[in-house]
This record gives structure tokens, sequence and C-alpha cells, in this order.
């Protein structure tokens, strides 16, 4: 698969691309698997755990696609954050050759040490089975100075010192997404978790994290089956931590 085989909707202003979608697939509006949602503004972006996405009007990436990943089960769920990681990491790395880029945990992108994009899935269950998810993906194209309470955003613009087309920039981040959701619908779950855990941001490395509100110095050693970071902490053994238990202190 390298392109999704749903329209592109373009809004030029919505809460969330993410809610917007949610809404209009409860209204019975959107139900083709692919279909894209992307704004120019984002009046109430979100991130994950309930944080506030930056984004300026026009300067930025900000889009949702509907999957219906229905071969995953809902424990297998976690495989959807490998790959959007994935494949906005792909995309990243295309345009930033020259600096190191990666993953850091569960699903923000990093150039060296600040956020580039980050991604917030909302998935519909019933039973045990995934019906469909809202992939929704932020990523800092234009935008050069960031006013807000995130410590360390980044824009592409930063290394490539030109402005990008956002119209281009959507339409090869699809690529990327579709390229990577192929690997995922054709059960190739070996390649996305070998790539995923070798991309990860501070893998086998020592760092200082907040870990139920206590500083703890540890080193990521890999990932559960369910996706939960599993780190060595010195002089105190393994843990395994899921997003709310766990800090990184950058």
């Amino acid at each position: 698969m390298t392109k999704f085989p749903g329209t592109i909707i373009y809004k030029k202003s919505v809460t969330s691309t993410n809610d917007y979608m949610l809404e209009q697939i409860g209204a019975g509006l959107i139900s083709l698997e692919g279909t894209v949602v992307t704004a120019t503004e984002q009046t109430r972006g979100k991130g994950l755990d309930k944080n506030v996405w930056e984004s300026e009007p026009g300067m930025n990436l900000t889009f949702s696609v509907l999957l219906k990943p229905v071969f995953l089960k809902a424990e297998q769920q976690f495989y959807l954050n490998k790959v959007a990681s994935l494949a906005v990491l792909d995309y990243v790395k295309q345009i930033i050759i020259k600096e190191t880029v990666k993953i850091k945990w569960p699903n923000d992108v990093y150039i060296g040490n600040g956020k580039v994009a980050g991604i917030l899935i909302n998935n519909t269950i019933s039973g045990n089975q995934l019906l469909y998810s809202v992939v929704g993906i932020g990523i800092n194209i234009n935008q050069e100075k960031f006013t807000g309470i995130a410590a360390n955003p980044v824009s592409l613009i930063h290394w490539t010192g030109n402005a990008l087309d956002r119209n281009k920039c959507l339409e090869e981040m699809l690529r990327c997404l579709a390229e990577r959701y192929g690997e995922l619908s054709h059960g190739n779950l070996y390649k996305i978790n070998s790539d995923y855990l070798s991309s990860l941001y501070r893998i086998h490395e020592t760092h200082f994290f907040k870990y139920k509100n206590e500083i703890v110095y540890a080193k990521i050693t890999g990932l559960s089956e369910f996706g939960h970071l599993q780190l060595t902490v010195e002089g105190n053994g393994k843990i395994e931590c899921d997003l709310k238990e766990i800090e990184f202190k950058i």
C-alpha cells in the first residue's frame, strides 16, 4: 500500500482534527478507511495525556486519518503507535539528513533533544476487536517561534532554512504512513518491532527519569508485548511502566 483510498478534507479551522473526524464518523458522514482531515488552524489541538499541542495557524501540518485495523486484536493496539511513529520518523529523516531523528516513547518524534512531531490516537473497540482508529499527527513544519509551556519544541524550518509547502508535506507524509500501515496489515510485525525498538530515543543509554514521583537513574532496555516501557534502574533492578508512570528528564 502506497496510497490511502479515502479523500482529503481541508478545513480552515477546527477544535482539533481528531475531534472533527470523530464527530463526522458519529454522524455517519465519514466512513471510508484512509479518509484524511487536515486543518489550517486547530483552536484546541491536543497531545497525549491532556497536553495542548501548540501550532501557529497555517505554519504546520495537523491532520487525522481514519484507519480500520480490524485485523488487530484490542491488546495489539500499540502497533498503531509504532506504525504512526515510524511513518513520521521516515518522513522527517527524508528532510533532516544530518541530525539524529528518534522516537521518544511512546510516539513523539525528536530531532536531537527537541520535539518536532506528536501523535494522538483514538481507538474504538468492540469486545476484543479494533473497529476503527483515528490517528492524529502534528508536525512542526514552518513555525519558527513557540510561546507555549512545552519545553523543547523544534520545527523543520530550523534545519531547512526555507519554508516547506504544507500540501506537499502532507502528500509525502501520507505516503510514508500508507507504507507502514501496509506492513502492519500484511503481518510484518517483526520488521515493525525491530524498526521501532532500534529507533527509540535514548535506547540502551542511562539517564535520569521521574518514576512514580521519584528521580531514578535508569536505562531503557525494551518494550513489553503491550508497549510498556522496560527499564533497568541502577541499584533497583528492572521496572515496567505505562505512560502516566514515567517522565523523561531532558
